[in-house]
């Protein structure tokens, strides 16, 4: 196995999972606006079915990007890139870029997610 650089194909597995994950959060965030249009749902739901569609997308993205050593570090790591860009994305469509108290939560919850699925894409065999 090749050693990873700090700057080398560690970081580029990080851009390349946190993109997946943005890519993919855009889809399912789409597709439950369509879900929303045709069903009645009430509005409290939105915002944990929002954050359960970011935290699968974020698993896809580290899941499929994510190799080599310190998986968890490198998935932790997509979890606040992801966070950050999905922030100003999201924020940027509706917007308002306020920030709130649930920010805080999301990058903490962002990190862990990221860090569990980068140690299990490290430690699962393709």
């Amino acid at each position: 196995m090749r050693n990873e650089t700090v700057y080398g194909n560690g970081l580029f597995s990080v851009i390349k999972a946190t993109a997946t994950a943005l890519a993919l959060s855009l889809l399912l965030a789409v597709l439950f606006a369509v879900v929303l249009r045709s069903a009645t749902v009430p509005s409290g739901v939105i915002y944990p079915v929002n954050q359960i569609l970011k935290n699968i997308a974020l698993v896809a993205g580290v899941l499929s990007f994510v190799r080599g050593e310190k998986g968890w570090l490198k998935g932790g790591g997509t979890g606040l890139l992801f966070t950050a860009l999905s922030y100003l994305a999201f924020s940027a469509i509706g917007g308002d870029f306020s920030l709130s108290w649930l920010i805080a939560i999301e990058v903490v919850t962002a990190f862990l997610v990221g860090a569990i699925g980068g140690s299990l894409a490290v430690n699962i065999k393709k």
